[in-house]
């Protein structure tokens, strides 16, 4: 069974809008006091749930026709835009073993992309 193009586009996809939901659930986490209230009014930690809810809407269409062994690591592409998510909206740092990491991650889903032909 080979995977089609689109599915894998669905999950890049997938992976695209949860990098958002993290940075979103990162933004809410931090404004968080300790009550109850401030967990069920905090648009930031609503606005990662979504986001996370949206890519797994995207992730069931891309898995629905493809091989999982080839597209879940696809979903990993989500760190890359997580990084520079947390640089841009965070002003995380990135460092060398960041950039080494996702160099790996990369070379990964490049290698199980080539074992689908």
């Amino acid at each position: 069974m080979n995977t089609p193009i689109s599915s894998m586009l669905w999950v890049i996809t997938a992976g695209f809008v949860g990098s958002f939901g993290a940075v979103f659930l990162k933004l809410g986490a931090s404004r968080l006091d300790g009550k109850l209230a401030s967990l069920l009014t905090n648009w930031r930690l609503g606005m990662g749930v979504g986001f996370y809810l949206l890519s797994s809407v995207f992730f069931v269409l891309g898995v629905r026709h493809g091989e999982l062994s080839v597209l879940f690591p696809m979903v990993s592409l989500a760190s890359v835009w997580t990084l520079m998510w947390s640089r841009l909206f965070l002003g995380e740092r990135i460092t060398r073993s960041k950039v080494i990491a996702l160099g790996l991650i990369l070379m990964g889903i490049t290698v199980l992309g080539f074992g689908n032909r």
